[in-house]
C-alpha cells in the first residue's frame, strides 16, 4: 500500500485506488475487465499505463462544486451533504491548482458574486452561477491581468440556472478573459465545453493502434460516431478517406470544421442523423466502409447499434469504450451479426482511480 499523497483529502470518494502501488491497480483493473470481457479474454490485451510520474498532476479538466464557507471559498465535490476542498488535490494539474488558488484570492463573497460550479478544460475555465442574473463585475477589473501566471487562456462566465447534472445550459455565456478557443497537445482547437483525453501520450497510442487496425485509405469512407472536436476526424481526412461526423455539441461541431475540414459534419445524437448517415455510406462501396464509435457511459444506442451492423456493414469497427459493461452489450450484439472481435485493448487514461477504457477491433 502507498503512503497517501501531500494534498490528498481523505473524505474524497474520487480515486478508488490511490492507495495502490501502479501495479496493483493495473492487475485490479485487469482482472475486473477479465471478468465483465469474459466472452473475449483470448482477444484481451494487457493494460496500456503511462510512466509513472504521469499517474499524478494529469487532470487538466475538472468540474468542481464552488461553495462559500462564511470567510473563504471551497472548491471540491459533495460528500455526505458537506462539500469537501480538492484545491490540493495531486491528480490536478498545476494550472488547475493555480486558477483555484487565484479564485479564492481574488473572488468576492458569495453575496457579491454568487458562484455555484467551477469547470475547466484544458486552457480554458467556466464560472458557472445557477441565476439569470448578470452580478455586478467590478471586482475583475484590476484583477485578470494576473490571471496570465496561472496557465489559463480563457475564462468564460455562463449563467445557468438549473446547473446540476448538466453543466451547461442555454444561458448566457461571457468571455470575462483571454481568447475563446485553445489548442492542445495535438494542434487541435478547443473551447470551454470540450471533452479531450488526459493524457496526451497515452492517448496517442491509442489512435495509433486504431489507424493501424482500421488502416484507411484514399478510396475509404468511414462513419465517425460521437466525433468530439474532430481528432480523430482529421485522422481520417489526412489519409485521404472520405469521413463523416456525428456530433451533439454545437462547439464541438464548430471546432471539428476547423480541426477537419474535409469532413462532413452533422449535429445531433446519431439516432436523430441515421436518415443522413445512410443516404451518405450508399455512395461508399460496401468494401470501403469503416467506422469508429467513441460513445457515452451508454454505449452505442440500439437503432444506431441495428443499422451499423446490418444497413452500414463497415468492413472493420474500431469501439473506444468508457464502460466495459456496455461494451459487452455492444460487442455481443455485432457478434450476432457476423462481426469478429480481433483484439481489445485497456488504457488506463484515469490513474488513481477505478476507471478503465477500452478500446475493441472488430471486423467482418
Amino acid at each position: 500500500m502507498n503512503k497517501l499523497p501531500v494534498g490528498c483529502n481523505l473524505k474524497c470518494r474520487a480515486c478508488a485506488h490511490r492507495m495502490m502501488s501502479q501495479k496493483d491497480s493495473e492487475i485490479q483493473k485487469e482482472t475486473w475487465l477479465k471478468g465483465v470481457l469474459s466472452h473475449w479474454t483470448y482477444a484481451l490485451s494487457p493494460i496500456v499505463s503511462p510512466l509513472p510520474e504521469r499517474r499524478w498532476g494529469y487532470r487538466n479538466k475538472v468540474s468542481l462544486i464552488a461553495e462559500w464557507n462564511s470567510y473563504r471559498w471551497i472548491f471540491g465535490m459533495n460528500v455526505r451533504k458537506q462539500v469537501i476542498s480538492l484545491q490540493e488535490c495531486p491528480i490536478h494539474s498545476a494550472t488547475v491548482k493555480n486558477v483555484l488558488t487565484w479564485l479564492s484570492s481574488k473572488m468576492p463573497p458569495f453575496t457579491l458574486f454568487p458562484l455555484s460550479i467551477y469547470v475547466q478544460a484544458g486552457a480554458q475555465a467556466t464560472l458557472i452561477l445557477k441565476t439569470k442574473e448578470l452580478p455586478n463585475l467590478d471586482w475583475l477589473k484590476n484583477t485578470l491581468n494576473s490571471l496570465n501566471q496561472t496557465g489559463l487562456e480563457g475564462l468564460w462566465l455562463h449563467l445557468h440556472p438549473s446547473a446540476g447534472r448538466r453543466l451547461f445550459g442555454s444561458g448566457v455565456w461571457k468571455l470575462l478573459w483571454g481568447k475563446p478557443r485553445s489548442y492542445n497537445e495535438h494542434g487541435l482547437i478547443y473551447g470551454p465545453t470540450a471533452f479531450q483525453q488526459l493524457i496526451p501520450e497515452l492517448y496517442n497510442h491509442s489512435l495509433l493502434e486504431t489507424i493501424k487496425f482500421l488502416s484507411p485509405q484514399k478510396d475509404s469512407g468511414i462513419l465517425d460516431l460521437y466525433s468530439g472536436s474532430g481528432a480523430t476526424l482529421r485522422q481520417w481526412t489526412d489519409a485521404g478517406s472520405a469521413a463523416i461526423g456525428v456530433e451533439t455539441s454545437a462547439e464541438a461541431i464548430e471546432n471539428a470544421a476547423i480541426n477537419a475540414p474535409g469532413a462532413r459534419l452533422l449535429r445531433g445524437t446519431c439516432s436523430q442523423r441515421l436518415p443522413q448517415l445512410n443516404e451518405w455510406i450508399k455512395s461508399i462501396p460496401i468494401n470501403k466502409r469503416l467506422a469508429y464509435v467513441n460513445p457515452p457511459r451508454t454505449g452505442i444506442e440500439p437503432d444506431v447499434r441495428e443499422w451499423l451492423a446490418i444497413k452500414a456493414r463497415p468492413q472493420r469497427i474500431a469501439y473506444l469504450s468508457c464502460s466495459a459493461g456496455t461494451l459487452a452489450r455492444d460487442l455481443l450484439y455485432l457478434e450476432e451479426k457476423g462481426y469478429e472481435v480481433k483484439h481489445i485493448t485497456p488504457y488506463d487514461f484515469f490513474p488513481n482511480t477505478y476507471h478503465v477504457e477500452t478500446l475493441a477491433c472488430l471486423s467482418l
